[in-house]
């Protein structure tokens, strides 16, 4: 079988193959280049005046639980918090992927807001199904596209090279 061929048929059923995997990588990823500027992807960070932190811990926990939609009854059901000083907030990601941000001067909420960011992306790397889907299912079809990006080349190439040897 000549390489052109196989090369093509290679291709073929690569894109095939990796379709859905593809897919999913692809539209995740149009929304993460764009999660700073679509609220719908995550809340966009809330600017106040302060840059020094005078708020506890404690009283960071007790602003947050104030907040009914972030079901936040300890730190349990905090992910983690984000410090922004050039912002002035606090940002604490929930487990129920709500974000409260907290002015870090007063303790008061200034936004709670369900974000998106965090699923989308463990949609983008396949940990949302399963770790073994991320690693038999994304991991092979992440090769494969690169298979069809070189075999892509290839065929792009070669008529190229063809007519240009045709000339000499």
């Amino acid at each position: 079988m000549k390489l052109s061929v196989l090369n093509r048929k290679l291709h073929r059923w690569g894109a095939v193959l990796v379709a859905v995997p593809f897919l999913v990588v692809v539209v995740t990823g149009i929304l993460l280049q764009v999660k700073k500027q679509a609220a719908w992807v995550q809340p966009p960070t809330q600017k106040r005046e302060s840059r020094e932190p005078a708020v506890s811990f404690d009283a960071l926990l007790a602003a947050v639980k104030a907040v009914p939609e972030a079901e936040v009854k300890s730190w349990k059901d905090v992910d983690r918090v984000d410090v922004r000083p050039k912002d002035g907030v606090a940002k604490v990601a929930c487990v129920n992927r709500y974000e409260v941000q907290v002015d870090f001067r007063t303790g008061e909420v200034v936004q709670a807001a369900y974000r998106r960011s965090d699923l989308i992306e463990s949609l983008h790397d396949g940990s949302w199904f399963h770790d073994a889907v991320k690693l038999w299912v994304f991991l092979p079809a992440a090769v494969v596209v690169l298979g069809l990006w070189v075999t892509g080349l290839y065929l792009f190439a070669l008529p190229l090279w063809v007519k240009w040897r045709r000339r000499k």
